[in-house]
């Protein structure tokens, strides 16, 4: 067949500029772009060029006929003018896709069977027999376009969409594809770069980026290893024209696997994805090109820092769901700062359903394109990794206070002793700061009895948090105190009194604990060995820092390396931040509020960790009880009392230690270690919990400097086995 043909070839919406250029270079006449695809004229060789090579479209159909149509009568005769024993026989099969509707057809299901009847019939009336219907893999699929009044009839040539490759068997749970990841790598500028180039994708997924890149690099046909054609049954098929040009597709792939030179590497957090990504590039026979490690965007860096060029290409979560935009802040925030830190003099290239959450990368994009994965519609942000490029992404949310900078007064007696006191600790506590480099301390903490305070540091700011005064103190003369040392701390720290946070802290029972103290929802960042944090001074009476616990983040995140870690009663997982931070393999954090699991949530992303630590909403002592994963560190420290609405019952510390800890070194794995903490001053360790485990006190090795003079504000054991797992019946 030497004739030119009416072609059409689909595509994702976005990309019919670039498909229109990639047809022109197959060969494609008279082209022109339409919405969501590009209709041309060619030979059969063309067409048979574009099914084998495009990397951009979805199908490409062969117009038969098109006419005008209202009614099921006129799309019958319109397609039975058509002569049918051109293209298929009364022994092969058929199927038939409908799309749009006319002014009496508004159902797809009907405009297909009436196509269908009219074939059949026209097949049947010249032979006596009619083909049969296949849904999967016919020899010859009919495509039918009713739209403005016209029925167009093609034949689909490539049978099913050309995104399908054939080396994906298995996707993530958002699978990008093939042609769309194909056609931002064009845009990206990956064909110009890939002789010699490098390219990363920092959360690969199923490794599908990776793939296409590496398969224009070696000048590779996307269809090459597709076992399945629309033209395959097709009676105009030239099978020798075919073979031919598979042929020399052959010979191309193989000259070009030889000389590939690149260096293509994808990271992931889910270890089970990477699995899917590996068997995907090796069915692509990539295996020797393509590297994928598992890890995550936090432990990201060049495999050569020497490499001063290249692509960093990759397709983040969007944040589709409710809930899920808030932490992706600070995702989004960690891929722009290990940009900023690791690939100066790099191109990159970040496809977002979101483009909000790209403005916090802290990178200007300099172009944007407008694509649609599926039929979500989304943005291919484009980027020089330049430092003129650069802007501040931290746009932290730090709490306001209403209240206006009070003049300087003179200071009472009592007050200019308080301030003394404050100035001399900071003096006592700054080399030690210092060397431990803390944003986050304790100050003080009631040293003088008449001034029955904790003051924290977060930063720049200042948590005061009032002890209930005994009732034997008099309500005016506590009231007055408390002036004076609100005045002090202003003069004493050097700050502005808009900088100070102040709470009562009482005695807590019941709901009490998790009560909402304000509704400002306002967190902002601070760093504690390495980790980032976010602290919320006034919604709350506590902080998501509990201050006490800095020396077993501490101890945890040194232990954590090759382990998995579980964190129970786990508040918003500063633990599991240190834990993945230090290297733990993986981890569960379990708590019963969706607030803190969401605050955890925030704080994973902003570390760069991903849900391969796996945050669970459920009551802890429920869940312990139902687990039988194991884990080889595992950190407990629950509230003191508890009765939520959300679990059966309630959780009193002293009543339910004993059998929370027995559940959990069930589940601890053989040479693991569980820490088990809480601060009720009364507390008593269960007398009958030694006879079975080694338990030590380690509660003097958790606490700082600045809790030294306090301490009873926790207890703290390790806790190991002495003998085989009796608890694993």
């Amino acid at each position: 067949m030497n004739r030119s043909l009416t072609l059409f070839a689909s595509c994702p919406k976005g990309i019919e500029g670039q498909l229109l250029q990639e047809l022109k270079s197959l060969g494609a006449e008279q082209a022109r772009e339409t919405v969501a695809g590009v209709s041309f004229e060619g030979s059969l060789e063309v067409a048979y060029r574009c099914c084998l090579w495009s990397r951009l479209a979805n199908r490409i159909l062969y117009r038969l006929s098109q006419f005008t149509v209202d009614t099921g009568d006129q799309l019958y005769q319109g397609v039975a003018a058509i002569d049918w024993s051109e293209h298929l026989t009364h022994n092969q099969t058929l199927r038939v896709d409908c799309r749009g509707e006319a002014k009496e057809i508004n159902n797809t299901h009907f405009g297909a069977l009436k196509v269908k009847d009219a074939i059949v019939d026209q097949i049947r009336e010249k032979s006596g027999q009619r083909p049969s219907i296949e849904r999967n893999q016919p020899d010859i699929r009919v495509n039918v376009l009713l739209s403005k009044g016209q029925g167009t009839i093609s034949i689909d040539l490539s049978g099913v969409s050309l995104h399908q490759r054939g080396y994906r068997k298995e996707a993530g749970a958002a699978p990008l594809k093939e042609n769309l990841a194909a056609a931002i790598l064009n845009r990206a500028g990956w064909s110009a770069m890939s002789s010699g180039g490098h390219l990363v994708d920092p959360m690969c997924g199923a490794g599908t980026l990776l793939i296409e890149a590496a398969l224009i690099a070696a000048d590779i046909a996307p269809g090459l290893d597709r076992d399945y054609f629309g033209f395959i049954g097709w009676l105009g098929h030239d099978t020798a024209l075919w073979d031919t040009m598979v042929t020399e597709a052959g010979n191309r792939r193989k000259t070009g696997l030889a000389n590939c030179n690149v260096d293509i590497q994808g990271y992931e957090a889910d270890a089970d994805v990477i699995r899917r990504a590996q068997a995907n590039i090796q069915r692509a026979g990539l295996k020797d090109f393509i590297k994928v490690s598992h890890a995550e965007l936090a432990t990201l860096k060049q495999s050569e820092p020497t490499h001063n060029s290249g692509l960093l290409i990759t397709n983040p979560p969007y944040g589709e769901r409710l809930g899920e935009e808030a932490s992706l802040i600070y995702l989004y925030q960690y891929l722009g700062r290990v940009m900023k830190e690791q690939f100066v003099g790099w191109r990159g290239a970040v496809l977002t359903g979101n483009p909000e959450l790209g403005k916090r990368m802290g990178i200007r994009a300099r172009k944007q394109y407008r694509y649609f994965n599926g039929t979500l519609p989304t943005r291919l942000l484009m980027f020089e990794v330049a430092e003129e490029w650069f802007v501040d992404a931290s746009r932290r949310d730090t709490p306001q206070n209403a209240d206006s900078q009070a003049p300087v007064a003179a200071l009472t007696p009592g007050a200019q002793m308080f301030a003394n006191r404050l100035r001399k600790n900071r003096r006592q506590l700054a080399k030690w700061v210092k060397q431990q480099d803390l944003q986050c301390y304790r100050l003080y903490d009631a040293d003088m009895p008449e001034y029955a305070v904790a003051i924290d540091i977060y930063g720049d700011w200042v948590c005061v948090q009032e002890y209930q005064a005994p009732k034997s103190v008099d309500v005016n003369r506590a009231a007055e105190r408390l002036r004076e040392l609100m005045s002090a701390i202003p003069q004493a720290l050097e700050i502005d009194s808009n900088k100070i946070v102040f709470k009562e802290r009482q005695r807590q029972t019941g709901k009490q604990q998790y009560q909402r103290r304000d509704t400002a929802g306002q967190q902002f960042e601070v760093k504690e060995h390495g980790c980032r944090l976010l602290i919320n001074l006034k919604d709350y009476l506590d902080t998501g820092l509990f201050l006490d616990h800095r020396p077993m983040r501490r101890r945890i995140a040194s232990e954590a390396k090759g382990k998995s870690f579980l964190n129970l009663f786990c508040y918003t997982a500063a633990v599991t931040v240190h834990a993945a931070k230090g290297g733990a393999t993986s981890s569960v954090s379990v708590d019963l509020s969706p607030t803190y699991l969401e605050w955890a949530r925030k704080n994973l992303s902003l570390n760069g960790f991903s849900d391969r630590h796996q945050l669970v909403q459920a009551d802890c002592m429920e869940w312990i009880r139902n687990n039988q994963q194991q884990f080889d560190l595992i950190f407990i420290d629950p509230p003191t009392f508890s009765n939520s609405k959300r679990m059966e019952g309630v959780f009193d510390v002293q009543e339910d230690h004993s059998e929370l800890i027995e559940n959990a070194m069930r589940v601890l794995a053989p040479g693991g270690v569980l820490y088990f903490s809480n601060n009720f001053r009364r507390f008593k360790l269960d007398a009958s919990l030694p006879e079975h485990f080694v338990i030590e006190d380690i509660s003097r090795q958790t606490l700082d400097r600045d809790f030294a003079r306090n301490g009873k504000i926790h207890r703290c054991w390790k806790i190991t086995r002495s003998q085989p797992n009796i608890w694993s019946s």
